[in-house]
């Protein structure tokens, strides 16, 4: 297949103007977001403001620090997301918890099964038994090692060797004695699935699309590297010999040491790449848009040594990206995927890009510094980008916008013409207009949210990813004012 006969990925194909909000940070009842009720209007307010676009983070199981960027499986939802209030709907579900923390999600979520297996209907058993079908290509590992990993409250590296080596007589008395656990386990993710698929229904009643975002690397406590330690760097006890991470970058002097276990990018080429296969396969039932986060990691990735406590002294080693994305788009055919662009990006990790004619990414924040000749800069744009005025990982663009310096403000204000809008309008008029055919704009710039309002900061562990809207935070007559936008600036 030559580069030229490869046909545009769907992800671009028209003008498109779109908003950057994680499930988690959706307004309502519970812990976090979910995807009940308030996604669904979510939607209906993208559409009357029209957007057409809805972009998350990743939405796994996330493990202890809440971050969407560490899951505990690569296919699997996050039970955290489940909408409780379709559960009393079905009768499955007495009542909503009088509290919000994530003890009574869990504990309603145990309640809800209960109560599914005393009254569900044949057609809601036989959803359930067709989903643990359809599914068991992943399912069947990921409920047992959350099963075994609930029980012994430890990383499965920790386990005994029966279980950390899965053999088969070991894995067996496991299935037996945390049956009833691992059919709970089931059952949520049935809900998840069940749920995701009406919100999509939605979506795309109301023409938006949902962009997901795929992190390149899984954590090592994760269902993948228990189940298939073959795929990763690991010393024979299971704990990794490198670990993932950047050399230093725009958001940290010493880089960022992530801690994932790198691939063996040989032994996943002579299985043919199953374990990628697998993961857009389950990709491409959630999402019709994917991000895939460091992507220049798929043409060569920073290797730190699992000694080592800083990501400075790694080193970058080939992968095998070009060899992986011919394979998946002899599976697939042409994917709608969006490359994470970002950070140290050499001539080889952009042919790989356009080879696969994957649109890149262009921060509006990262614009203003090093003079005309910055790529990021609106005029530099290409048709095949997405554009952004900053994203998970940034300040909020009036946070951003003060934190300049005097000079750093006016050279900005004077670029974008000395708008009479206050920031961050202009800034998010400048990703409208830009010729990338996909403009993003957090959530936070719409409601002209200052820095207090950020979701991460990279290289930080606490105080991350909590971040939640409501809705009398959304001004009168915003919808209106977007779609006037959106309207002008042909997206």
């Amino acid at each position: 297949m030559t580069t030229e006969s490869r046909s545009p990925p769907a992800s671009l194909d028209r003008r498109r103007a779109g908003v950057l909000l994680h499930l988690t940070s959706l307004p309502g009842c519970g812990p976090c977001g979910s995807l009940g009720p308030e996604a669904h209007a979510f939607i209906d307010f993208l559409a009357d403001s029209g957007m057409s676009v809805w972009q998350m983070l990743p939405v796994g199981p996330t493990l202890s620090e809440r971050s969407p960027y560490q899951n505990s499986s690569a296919h699997a939802g996050e039970p955290l997301l489940i909408a409780l209030e379709p559960l009393v709907a079905a009768g499955w579900l007495a009542e909503l918890p009088a509290d919000d923390t994530e003890a009574a999600k869990l504990a309603a979520l145990s309640l809800a099964w209960a109560g599914f297996q005393a009254q569900a209907d044949d057609e809601d058993r036989a959803a359930l038994a067709a989903f643990s079908q359809e599914n068991r290509y992943w399912l069947a590992d990921y409920a047992l090692f959350r099963a075994i990993h609930e029980d012994r409250g430890q990383g499965w590296w920790q386990w005994p060797p029966g279980l950390r080596e899965r053999k088969p007589q070991s894995l067996g008395r496991a299935r037996s004695r945390l049956a009833a656990r691992i059919d709970a386990i089931v059952f949520e993710q049935f809900l998840f699935f069940r749920q995701w698929s009406w919100l999509r229904e939605h979506a795309t009643a109301r023409g938006i699309k949902l962009f997901g975002d795929m992190p390149i690397f899984v954590a090592h406590d994760s269902a993948e590297v228990w189940a298939r330690p073959q795929d990763f760097d690991l010393h024979p006890d299971g704990s990794p010999r490198v670990v993932a991470g950047v050399p230093p970058d725009y958001f940290s002097a010493t880089g960022q040491r992530w801690g994932n276990p790198l691939y063996r990018w040989d032994r996943m080429e002579a299985e043919g790449f199953r374990f990628w296969l697998d993961r857009i396969r389950t990709q491409l039932r959630l999402f019709d848009l994917i991000r895939i986060d460091h992507f220049r990691g798929f043409e060569a990735y920073w290797e730190i040594p699992a000694t080592e406590e800083f990501a400075i002294n790694g080193r970058w080693v080939k992968a095998l990206g070009d060899e992986l994305f011919e394979r998946l788009h002899q599976r697939f055919g042409p994917l709608p995927l969006i490359a994470e662009d970002l950070g140290v990006i050499t001539p080889e990790v952009e042919a790989l890009r356009r080879k696969y004619r994957l649109p890149g990414m262009k921060i509006l924040q990262f614009a203003f510094e090093g003079g005309a000749g910055n790529p990021y800069l609106p005029f530099h744009h290409d048709h095949d980008a997405v554009v952004y005025t900053g994203t998970h990982d940034n300040d909020t663009s009036l946070g951003w916008y003060l934190s300049l310096d005097a000079a750093g403000r006016a050279y900005v204000e004077e670029f974008l013409g000395h708008s009479a809008e206050p920031m961050p309008w202009p800034l998010v008029r400048a990703a409208l207009a830009s010729r990338a055919t996909l403009a993003v704009l957090p959530m936070q710039d719409l409601l002209e949210l200052d820095g207090v309002h950020r979701m991460n900061v990279p290289g930080t562990a606490a105080g991350n990813w909590t971040w939640r809207f409501a809705w009398d935070m959304v001004p009168e007559g915003l919808s209106q004012k977007v779609r006037r936008m959106v309207a002008i600036y042909g997206r």
